[in-house]
């Protein structure tokens, strides 16, 4: 059975003001269960994770900035959100459920976090609504456990996953793929082990096209034994800030592609959510729930 990480923080940590983007962590597994995609046995609550564990990836200065509530004004303001226990606690029970995901991946084939994709935190800092790197957190955990000996992160997300290029960027047992806009945030990009930088209007077509020549050939260099997939609908010509022209059949498809390339290259993946900003909160949980219909599609 597919696990779904989920805590109710993820959607209560923020002042009022911050409520919208957080909506769609409620309703998305509301819309999941009532629809019958799935039932309360996929869900599972995760803890709070270990800060020995964060420290495999993010420095202790920063970390006890987190924990003790010292971030300045201006790195607040990088991060986009103000700092509370509420919200460090939201991250780290997050990032636990990421490493929670990957751990029941390696079981079930497949998992999938509520939250998460938290990609623009760096080892000293946040920027970017990200806090903690959960998937170069869980990447990290699992070579050091030796659970895994070669990864693969896919990040679709339509910003570069620039911290987690920066983290891992001397792990040689974690490949970071990162297809992106090529002049949306952040201005300034960090080098990925493959970077696909994609031009402002970007169609369905030209976007499925690039993503099917690159990730069978990066499976096959890569040869990965686990794979972390960062599934942003960001993408969606809807959206706020994403600058690309992708459908919602066509945002499904991308789902449909990697899980199945995965699958049937027998390499479990984690799953995380990462952005979307469509000003219709439909369009948002709707992009998102497709992601989780076909992972159950596949692996259930």
């Amino acid at each position: 059975m597919i696990k779904i990480a989920f805590d109710h923080v993820y959607a209560h940590a923020l002042p009022d003001n911050h409520r919208f983007p957080m909506l769609k962590y409620e309703l998305i597994p509301e819309q999941l269960l009532h629809e019958g995609t799935c039932t309360e046995d996929n869900f599972f609550k995760p803890s709070s994770c270990p800060t020995n564990i964060i420290l495999q990836t993010h420095d202790k200065a920063y970390l006890d900035k987190l924990l003790h509530q010292q971030l300045s004004p201006s790195e607040q303001r990088k991060i986009g959100f103000p700092q509370s226990p509420a919200l460090i606690e939201r991250e780290l029970i997050i990032t636990q459920g990421t490493i929670d995901c990957a751990l029941n991946a390696l079981q079930y084939g497949c998992a999938l976090n509520i939250a998460g994709g938290t990609h623009h935190a760096f080892a000293e800092r946040g920027e970017g609504f990200c806090l903690l790197n959960d998937q170069a957190i869980a990447a990290n955990y699992l070579i050091s456990q030796q659970l895994s000996r070669k990864i693969l992160i896919i990040d679709l997300d339509v910003h570069q996953g620039n911290g987690t290029a920066k983290l891992l960027e001397n792990e040689p047992r974690i490949f970071t793929f990162s297809m992106h806009g090529l002049t949306n945030y952040p201005f300034h990009k960090e080098k990925s082990d493959l970077d696909i930088g994609l031009l402002d209007g970007t169609t369905s077509e030209t976007y499925l096209l690039a993503l099917e020549k690159a990730l069978p050939e990066l499976i096959d260099s890569v040869q990965p034994d686990f794979a972390f997939y960062l599934a942003g609908v960001d993408i969606l010509s809807t959206d706020k800030f994403g600058k690309l022209k992708v459908s919602m059949e066509a945002c499904k498809q991308r789902d449909i592609f990697v899980l199945t390339q995965l699958k049937k290259n027998k390499i479990p993946v984690a799953v995380t959510l990462g952005g979307g900003y469509s000003p219709d909160i439909k369009t948002i949980v709707e992009a998102h729930c497709n992601t989780f219909r076909t992972a159950i599609n596949l692996f259930d």
